[in-house]
């Protein structure tokens, strides 16, 4: 088992060159199960925990998160990300406060927003905003600086999609301290290229939360460093039970079960994951 240090290593060291996919499992299971497809990195997803606790995405303590960011660190092999939504905290002290918890889970990495929460004002003033990244930055350096820190630009997915605002933005919080960048809800291929270029040599995430006709080499091309999907697993997967039973309690029938995965598949996974770790 590799330790938190390895992790911490392994995962500045994907940030270097490359580009690599990092997917967003919501549970012990679906992490062991996205780590033995090979993937090198993991991230947590907000909204896929949200959703498991009969929760809105946002909705979730601090406290809930912290344990569920340690719960998904703990049990992967691979660097974890822990998606820390807007850092529990408007002012930058609450913000270092809870970085440095969330460091202290075990991750390799953290994102931070500059959403308010407040439909009103969907994101933070330019200022307060790069001040809330300068206290995440002090708060990881003065716990070692091992973590990679993101910092994200809500401005796409908050009803202010503004390619140019969101650029100044990135731009001032990689000033400010941050070692990835990310606007979640790029639409096009053009604008991750413009924002891409423009932010350059800084390392890009690239969300993919829905169905595109880019791919994984489309998006290395354009010079992605990291692609997440967020919360879309997860809502996949609610998909599913949803279909099935909507099924059985519409039309009384089971046919949607023919998609399920085998139980036997699942129970030889879990099982060969136990023995590999307690051996």
């Amino acid at each position: 088992m590799p330790s938190i240090a390895d992790k911490r290593r392994e995962f500045r060291r994907l940030h270097q060159r490359g580009c690599f996919v990092i997917p967003n499992p919501w549970d012990v299971g679906t992490t062991r199960y996205l780590q033995s497809l090979g993937f090198k990195a993991l991230a947590t997803t907000s909204a896929g925990f949200a959703f498991s606790r009969g929760l809105p995405d946002g909705a979730v303590t601090r406290e809930a998160m912290l344990a569920h960011i340690a719960e998904i660190a703990a049990a992967a092999d691979v660097p974890v990300n822990a998606d820390f939504e807007g850092g529990y905290a408007h002012a930058p002290d609450g913000v270092a406060e809870s970085v440095r918890l969330c460091v202290e889970t075990g991750v390799a990495g953290l994102s931070i927003e500059d959403s308010t929460g407040d439909k009103e004002k969907p994101l933070y003033d330019f200022d307060h905003a790069v001040a809330r990244v300068r206290a995440a930055r002090a708060a990881i350096d003065k716990a070692g600086g091992e973590v990679v820190f993101t910092a994200r630009s809500e401005g796409f997915i908050r009803g202010q999609p503004d390619l140019d605002e969101t650029i100044r933005r990135l731009k001032a919080y990689a000033q400010a301290g941050a070692e990835c960048l990310y606007a979640p809800g790029l639409g096009t291929r053009e604008q991750i290229a413009v924002l891409i270029e423009t932010v350059a040599p800084m390392p890009v995430n690239v969300l993919m939360g829905g169905p595109s006709a880019l791919t994984v080499r489309d998006l290395e091309s354009l010079g992605a460093r990291r692609i997440s999907v967020g919360g879309a697993l997860a809502r996949a997967a609610w998909g599913g039970v949803m279909r099935a039973a909507r099924e059985i309690a519409e039309t009384g029938s089971f046919n949607a079960f023919g998609d399920a995965a085998p139980g036997g598949e699942l129970n030889k996974l879990f099982s060969d994951d136990t023995k590999r770790r307690t051996t």
